[in-house]
């Protein structure tokens, strides 16, 4: 495969880490503060703890405050309102993440609105995604974020294309929708959403210029599905046989698209940029603010 059609993932991360740290420092030098980051986790899902732990290493490389708060998986709701309560009230903690799946006995919705608004830096409050749909967003979900952030910096052109995203998830699908809907001039796409009822998914993606697959199934893509030779961005990660792969077949998809995301290494170490960059804006927001 021709090196020119690979997007490296790693090295947008880097470059994104780099302004990241100098706004860091600019910020602290005019506040002497540094962004802190909250997150909460409920139980042991082994997925969750490696995503905090890369969670905390990136915020050790960008320089700023972590600080996780684990709890059991019977923890009743009422105790976990009574801490997003205290970390919303404390002028310490800039950003918060309650990191999902929550146990069964707690109302993701009641959750969802509890978290401040202005410290949700994932997305995850009703208002900051309803305030994305009227197209006035104060954050971007972070995975969202990182694809469009991606399409931007590599210079592929979103305006007047067709966008199909294989995926309605709330986390994923559903919100990167509304990004390219935005009237900006790196999204103004026309988006078709497709899902488990679309039908037969290559009469979508054989008409897409760019082609977002984000629907957690391995490797659901094939080359028969593509024609125009479209970029492919590839969201998903799914365990096969010990190894990571993505919903893409990409060695099969490579030699079609004009660019594609390898997974691992594509999606992933943007996403994870995006909060820092949610975070930071999130703590200018706050001191400004008060």
């Amino acid at each position: 495969m021709e090196k020119d059609k690979l997007i490296d993932g790693k090295a947008i991360s880097m470059q994104i880490q780099e302004e990241v740290i100098l706004e860091s420092e600019e910020f602290f030098e005019k506040t002497n503060i540094y962004p802190k980051l909250s997150v909460v986790i409920l139980g042991e899902d082994p997925a969750s703890l490696f995503y905090i732990r890369m969670i905390e290493k990136t915020c050790k490389k960008v320089g700023f405050q972590f600080e996780k708060y684990s709890l059991s998986a019977q923890t009743k709701e009422n105790e976990l309102l009574n801490l997003i309560e205290q970390l919303n009230n404390d002028n310490k903690t800039h950003g918060i993440i309650i990191q999902t799946p929550l146990p069964r006995h707690i109302s993701q919705n009641n959750i969802q609105k509890a978290l401040s608004a202005d410290k949700d830096v994932d997305c995850f409050n009703p208002i900051n995604m309803g305030k994305l749909a009227i197209g006035n967003p104060s954050f971007l979900p972070c995975t969202p974020y990182a694809v469009f952030e991606i399409l931007k910096r590599e210079k592929i052109k979103v305006e007047g294309k067709h966008v199909v995203i294989v995926g309605r998830s709330s986390i994923v699908g559903k919100p990167l929708a509304l990004i390219l809907l935005l009237k900006n001039p790196d999204a103004n796409a026309t988006v078709t959403v497709c899902h488990s009822r679309s039908g037969n998914l290559a009469n979508f993606t054989r008409k897409a210029d760019i082609i977002v697959a984000a629907v957690g199934q391995a490797e659901l893509i094939k080359a028969d599905m593509l024609e125009s030779y479209p970029v492919v961005i590839d969201v998903g990660t799914n365990e096969v046989d010990g190894k990571l792969v993505g919903d893409v077949s990409f060695e099969e998809v490579s030699k079609i698209a004009s660019r594609i995301t390898p997974v691992p290494g594509g999606v992933g170490p943007v996403t994870n940029m995006m909060l820092m960059k949610n975070t930071l804006q999130a703590a200018k927001n706050i001191v400004q603010n008060n």
